[in-house]
């Protein structure tokens, strides 16, 4: 005899919960009681649930199943960033960062394993896309980062950035549903402005932002303001053109009437000479934005190198004599495979 599939409990709405209710003989409001307990007090089990009888809290133990994600891996850089390797149920693997700057701490979470785009700088594009993150197990990545940033400097969580393994708007749905279950009043309320969602540039994914009307920051990784440079280390900018993106780009702010960043990794002798700054300058003037200088972080599978400083403050410089907010963002965790483009699931 098969044994009874049981119902992953956090992937149902407040009204599939008042149904479970009412088919366990309970009253509709316990689904609120039960929904307060998954989302706003992150529970992981049904014993934790001591507002629920024991007779019901039964019920839902025989019929229904909490899938938590679990620390597998905790590793501290010598600058104080701390990565996380997350086991999910299925035994897959994923990495996210806590990272302490300044009156900031910051989470860097994933949503996907692997990654299916093929960045040629980026560790995580070297592996295979094997599945979407859940949108329970992207808010168990946030839950377990604000406990070590608790743990570890007594201070929670104050921003969030979708920039970890994965392509957030290829796992659309369960990604917009996270950001809920984090920014909701019956979730961690957190505010909706403290979260940034990064992805590689997929056009008509930013348009059904725009159509969505969300309200978390986004940030485009472009990395080269001209085509044949950016397919060359982006292939996914072969089917996504900077034409169609700078379409979609004043599409999105046309709607939302919110800056976009643009993150800018700054390779040596590839994308960091002053033509290279002046076709960003000239992308920049699309719509209102600012960018991020990005140090480039070493991969075993590729042969880039960081830019010297001379050449960074001389495009910077540029950048800026064009009025444009520009903002070099130094490496983090670095020593720990931590930093920008470095999560690739390895121990040490």
């Amino acid at each position: 005899m098969s044994a009874t599939v049981k119902t992953d409990i956090r992937k149902l709405s407040l009204d599939q919960l008042k149904e479970l209710c009412e088919a366990a003989g309970e009253k509709p409001y316990r689904a609120k009681q039960i929904w307060e307990w998954l989302w706003q007090k992150s529970a992981t089990s049904f014993s934790e649930m001591t507002s629920l009888s024991k007779g019901f809290r039964g019920y839902l133990e025989e019929h229904c199943e909490i899938k938590p994600v679990q620390v597998d891996l905790e590793q501290k850089s010598s600058d104080g960033t701390i990565k996380l390797r997350f086991r999910l149920f299925d035994g897959n693997l994923v990495e996210g960062v806590l990272i302490p700057a300044d009156d900031r701490m910051t989470a860097c979470i994933s949503s996907q394993v692997g990654c299916s785009l093929s960045c040629k700088f980026c560790a995580t594009g070297y592996m295979p896309r094997l599945r979407n993150i859940d949108a329970a197990e992207i808010y168990d990545q946030v839950v377990l980062i604000n406990h070590v940033a608790e743990k570890n400097y007594q201070s929670s969580l104050t921003n969030i950035v979708y920039m970890g393994m994965g392509e957030p708007l290829l796992n659309y749905r369960n990604v917009l549903q996270s950001v809920e279950h984090i920014t909701s009043p019956q979730g961690l309320h957190m505010g909706a402005r403290r979260l940034t969602v990064s992805t590689a540039g997929i056009a008509k994914m930013i348009r059904k932002l725009a159509d969505d009307d969300t309200k978390f920051n986004l940030a485009l990784s472009l990395h080269a303001a001209n085509d044949e440079k950016r397919s060359t280390i982006m292939p996914i900018n072969e089917q996504n053109s900077l034409e169609a993106l700078a379409e979609a780009l004043k599409y999105y702010y046309d709607r939302v009437k919110r800056m976009v960043t643009y993150e800018y990794i700054v390779f040596y002798d590839i994308n960091d000479n002053i033509e290279d700054a002046k076709e960003l300058a000239a992308f920049c003037k699309h719509i209102p934005c600012k960018v991020n200088l990005i140090e480039y972080n070493p991969i075993d599978m590729a042969d880039y190198a960081n830019t010297s400083g001379d050449r960074l403050d001389a495009f910077k410089a540029y950048l800026e004599s064009k009025n444009i907010s520009a903002t070099i963002r130094r490496s983090r965790g670095k020593d720990v495979d931590a930093a920008c483009g470095q999560l690739a699931n390895k121990d040490s």
